[in-house]
């Protein structure tokens, strides 16, 4: 969870995610849609996919226990090298180093290296370090986790507490008066521009519901039936891209979403349609579906919090 999220969100449901799937069995029993649902507004769904992956292979090669082993966990689906050197070093007290951007941070400024956060030469060297430091620790846990939380509570990324920092007669960047500029920014891409048309269509106290492509934005997930495209469309357009006719297509409201690559522009719209095919769900099985978060809002806010006899 605590991958590319902020902490306060992750402790806001973490318990109540381990209560529901307290270990490997209990998930891959419950099934892949389940387990996405209850991700719901953790984004990054791709990660609760993998998740749900990660805990059938325990199961079926590993008899349901995680593995203690770096090179076990590295097989699993979804882990990589600082989340195997997590869980090996914390939970099984292996001497396994992880590098992750508070890491990167300490090690920089520690040896006063002056390049960008993301250089690769940096990011070995960083995994070179801690590798060296977690050989010589008592608790490679303990020290792991003790490079992460310094970066993360003194050696910040501005104005770094040097007085307070337990390590600052070795760091060669406060000594150079240097700490606060090392390492240097990552370069960010430009946000893309991705203009969707979600349509809300309505029958009793049905919506009509469908689930994304299993690649790209917000893959998998369930949704409006929408048009996606990069530039502004036309009603015509949008129309034609559903898939199946609709009638008295009509804007009905617009809003904006940043995401951490996109940004996305809402252009909601609603109509009518004589098809029966489709997931026509009501309020209970809508809220039982995975949704991004702006699309959930949408839904809760135009569709069921209406005066329309399913809200």
């Amino acid at each position: 969870m605590l991958q590319q999220t902020q902490a306060s969100r992750v402790a806001e449901r973490f318990e109540s995610f381990v209560g529901r799937f307290p270990d490997a069995r209990t998930m891959a029993a419950a099934g892949e849609n389940v387990v996405v649902a209850a991700w719901e507004g953790l984004g990054y769904y791709r990660r609760a996919r993998l998740l749900y992956a990660a805990a059938v292979r325990i199961c079926d090669v590993h008899d349901g226990e995680v593995p203690s082993s770096t090179e076990a966990l590295l097989a699993l689906p979804g882990i990589g090298r600082y989340t195997a050197g997590s869980i090996a070093s914390i939970a099984f007290d292996c001497r396994t180093p992880i590098v992750d951007g508070n890491v990167i941070r300490v090690v920089a400024r520690l040896e006063a290296i002056d390049a960008a956060a993301d250089d690769p030469a940096l990011v070995k060297r960083c995994w070179e370090t801690a590798d060296a430091l977690v050989g010589a620790a008592k608790s490679p846990g303990v020290l792991n986790e003790s490079l992460m939380e310094l970066g993360a509570t003194v050696c910040t990324p501005r104005l770094p507490s040097c007085d307070r920092c337990p390590v600052q007669t070795c760091c060669a960047a406060f000594r150079s008066g240097r700490a606060a500029s090392m390492p240097r920014p990552k370069s960010r891409p430009a946000r893309r521009i991705v203009h969707l048309y979600p349509v809300v269509l309505r029958r009793d106290d049905r919506v009509l519901l469908r689930q994304r492509p299993l690649r790209g934005i917000w893959a998998g997930l369930w949704e409006l039936p929408s048009v996606e495209s990069a530039d502004p469309l036309e009603v015509p357009a949008i129309a034609s891209g559903l898939g199946f006719k609709v009638d008295d297509l009509r804007q009905v409201e617009t809003f904006k979403r940043l995401l951490t690559h996109r940004e996305v522009h809402f252009h909601v719209y609603e109509a009518s349609t004589r098809i029966r095919r489709g997931h026509w769900c009501d309020r209970v099985v809508s809220a039982e579906l995975a949704m991004a978060k702006p699309m959930r809002s949408l839904v809760d806010r135009r569709v069921w919090a209406s005066d329309w006899p399913g809200g």
